[in-house]
C-alpha cells in the first residue's frame, strides 16, 4: 500500500525531513571559510554537495538559510571542501552546532589547520582530501542558497591514492542519512557500463 505526502501541506520542516530521509546517502562537504577580517575561521558540514561541472572543475554546496559558511563565502569569495571520513566523524558532528560567527570551530574542536595553497581559509590537516575554491557564483532558491566555487588546487594523502586517483575503500567516506543517522561505505560492487552498438545489417 501506498502512503501519500504533500509538500504544501505538510509544510516546509516537515518535509525536508522527508526529502532528507529519501535522497540518501549524501556526501558531506567539511568548508572552511575565514571571516573578512581573518579573526575567526569556520568549519561546518554540509550534505547538500556534488559536483556542478568537470571543465572547469565547479563543486556546489547549499546552504539552508543564512549560514556562516554562506556569509564568508560572500564576504571572501574563498572556501575549501574538507573530505569527511569515517575516523572524523565525532569532530564533524561537532562542528555542526550553530556556533556564534566570532566562534571558531576549530578552535571550539581542537582540529588541526594545515595552510592552503592558493586561498585563506585553512585546510583540515586529518582530511584525506581538500579542494581550494574560488566562488564562481551563487543561486538563490527557496530558503536556501546554492554555492558554486571553481577548484583551483586540490590536494590529497599519498596513502588514499591507488592507480593515480583517490580510491573509495581507502578514503572511507562519511555520508549522511536522515535524522540523526550517518552512513558508511559499506559493500562495493563493480559493473561495468554496457556500450550502445549499432544494429549491423540484417
Amino acid at each position: 500500500m501506498r502512503v501519500d505526502f504533500d509538500p504544501e501541506a505538510m509544510g516546509g520542516p516537515a518535509f525536508y525531513r522527508f526529502l532528507t530521509s529519501v535522497v540518501v546517502p549524501r556526501p558531506i562537504a567539511w568548508i572552511s571559510t575565514v571571516t573578512p577580517d581573518g579573526l575567526s575561521e569556520n568549519l561546518a558540514p554540509h550534505s547538500f554537495f556534488s559536483i556542478a561541472s568537470t571543465d572547469p572543475p565547479i563543486v556546489q554546496f547549499t546552504s539552508i538559510g543564512r549560514k556562516d559558511s554562506l556569509r564568508n563565502v560572500e564576504d571572501t569569495g574563498e572556501f575549501v571542501v574538507n573530505f569527511a571520513t569515517e575516523a572524523l566523524m565525532p569532530l564533524v558532528n561537532v562542528t555542526a552546532t550553530d556556533f556564534p560567527r566570532h566562534v571558531s570551530e576549530f578552535d571550539h574542536a581542537g582540529i588541526e589547520r594545515e595552510p592552503s595553497l592558493r586561498v585563506r581559509p585553512p585546510r583540515v590537516r586529518a582530511s584525506p582530501v581538500a579542494l581550494e575554491c574560488r566562488s564562481h557564483t551563487s543561486l538563490r532558491m527557496g530558503n536556501s542558497t546554492l554555492v558554486f566555487g571553481r577548484v583551483v588546487h586540490a590536494v590529497t594523502d599519498r596513502e588514499v591514492l591507488a592507480d593515480g586517483r583517490p580510491s573509495a575503500p581507502l578514503l572511507k567516506p562519511l555520508t549522511k542519512l536522515g535524522a540523526d543517522e550517518w552512513g558508511t561505505l559499506g559493500e562495493i560492487r563493480h559493473l561495468n557500463r554496457i556500450p550502445y552498438e549499432e544494429p549491423g545489417p540484417r
